[in-house]
């Protein structure tokens, strides 16, 4: 294990942290005047979910965890969790609910997602920077309407709620951005 200074590190990278393999979630560098700088960061433990508030200076350090990433398909949910299939080497990986819960809105079966692994334990799933879903539910649009940039809320096929213009409707194919869920416009 190598030992990362702490103004190092960015989001995604994973540390051990009191025993525990923790991913960053977030960091910002403060140096206020008259003071020493230090490093305001998030981590979150990959074993129990727990988030931690870290304040340290900047010359302190953490032991930096080996991550890999690797393509799986996602196949199915039940209750042993998300199943997702390498591949390659046909094997499953399980994900558990806490594991996934920023991203089950974006998981479609069938489709492709990078595993990471912290020490050869699944950590979490890594979205693409936009996927093409299909529209469930819109509600119609009202004549007249259409001044300004209006929007209305569509539900996809997975669940998640995106705002979308006008013109679209349920069974239309629409890029939706991962990052924030919104709108990036019609899909071939």
């Amino acid at each position: 294990m190598a030992s990362t200074p702490v103004i190092n590190l960015r989001k995604g990278h994973a540390v051990r942290y009191n025993g525990d393999v923790c991913l960053v979630t977030g960091t910002e560098l403060k140096t206020p005047p008259r003071m020493a700088s230090y490093v305001q960061m998030s981590i979150k433990s990959i074993g129990t979910g727990r988030v931690h508030n870290l304040r340290m200076t900047s010359n302190e350090s953490l032991d930096s965890v080996n991550l890999t990433k690797e393509d799986y398909e996602y196949s199915y949910k039940d209750s042993g969790g998300y199943h997702f299939l390498h591949m390659e080497t046909y094997d499953d990986v399980a994900l558990s609910e806490e594991m996934i819960s920023g991203v089950k809105n974006y998981l479609i079966e069938g489709q492709k997602y990078l595993v990471v692994f912290t020490d050869d334990i699944p950590a979490t799933i890594e979205l693409p920077a936009s996927m093409v879903m299909v529209v469930a539910e819109a509600p119609e649009g009202v004549k007249g309407d259409s001044a300004n940039n209006v929007y209305k809320s569509a539900v996809m096929q997975t669940g998640l709620v995106v705002g979308v213009p006008l013109f679209i409707n349920p069974g239309e194919k629409i890029s939706v951005k991962t990052e924030d869920g919104s709108y990036l416009g019609r899909a071939n």
